[in-house]
């Protein structure tokens, strides 16, 4: 059997260092927002303080979780700590999914009973926020964890939500239209809900062991089936750490001559097949035909 390890502590602490910078970024604008949303009288900054707030909460465990996830393999955790940093994005998805709800309702109580919010007031934290997010947003973009993506989903909505405040503010100058602000936080909210929920999708799938959407299972059976002395190949699995290291276990059939040479020429073609395709790790068993590999369910 043969294992073949790669690992992405640099990427880890990457993850770690921007979901650390969107919480001190989240915390800091729910503040200047609270005080804000008060002073404008504006549904869409106020709403968007109180989730900013719950999701500092959440952003707090989700950077706690990414720096457990950086842990290497022990005798607890054979494969490492990876997996902990879907817990992150599972809570920060749950925070989002409450939060998004909560603010609909506001938005719905504005809509029948409209309220005048100050303009001018909106415009200037409206810059300041999308500036501010934005910065945050365009770090985390650069992450490929569910994690970080589950964070840059909520970053970017914030940057959605000053948007639409600044296009509200400006209408507002001209056009007494109050009933504007709820409706394009409505708006917003509903694009949340549905990013939300294709992001908990991807990390159900990961901790289900759905096999990785960017892996052919059937391309890359026949790509080892092509070898020079692999007959034919079975119990292959394929599943996800985190959603972005992959792994991979499987038996080949070999030739009862097949040298010991020629065993570890196949492994070692194997695995490159499998590093090609997008596996990190490998684990590789060679038999013979007929052989009893010891699982019931086994025909070769």
């Amino acid at each position: 059997m043969s294992h073949h390890h790669t690992h992405g502590h640099g990427h880890s602490h990457a993850a770690t260092g921007n979901i650390a910078l969107a919480f001190f970024v989240n915390l800091g604008f729910a503040v200047i927002e609270l005080v804000g949303g008060l002073w404008t009288n504006s549904i869409a900054i106020l709403s968007d303080a109180f989730h900013d707030f719950g999701d500092s909460l959440s952003l707090a465990v989700a950077w706690r979780l990414q720096k457990v996830s950086e842990r290497k393999a022990d005798a607890d955790y054979s494969y490492g700590y990876k997996r902990f940093s879907l817990l992150g994005a599972l809570f920060i998805s749950t925070v989002l999914l409450v939060g998004s709800v909560f603010i609909i309702k506001e938005c719905v109580e504005r809509i029948v009973a409209p309220q005048e919010p100050n303009a001018e007031g909106m415009l200037g934290l409206a810059v300041f926020g999308v500036l501010v997010n934005g910065f945050a947003a365009l770090r985390l973009k650069r992450g490929g964890s569910i994690s970080e993506r589950a964070v840059m989903l909520h970053m970017l909505e914030d940057v959605l939500g000053w948007i639409a405040v600044l296009i509200v503010s400006v209408v507002m100058l001209f056009v007494k239209v109050p009933v504007l602000d709820p409706l394009l936080s409505i708006g917003i909210s509903c694009w949340v809900l549905y990013n939300v929920y294709r992001n908990l999708r991807a990390t159900f799938r990961v901790l289900l062991q759905h096999t990785p959407a960017d892996i052919d299972a059937a391309e890359l059976e026949r790509e080892i089936v092509a070898l020079p002395g692999v007959q034919s190949i079975h119990d292959l699995h394929l599943w996800s750490l985190d959603g972005e290291r992959n792994i991979s276990t499987l038996h080949a059939v070999v030739e009862i001559s097949t040298t010991c040479k020629d065993k570890i020429r196949i492994k070692t073609e194997i695995r490159r097949i499998c590093a090609r395709n997008g596996i990190e790790h490998a684990t590789i068993e060679l038999e013979t035909p007929g052989e009893d590999c010891g699982l019931t369910h086994c025909s070769h």
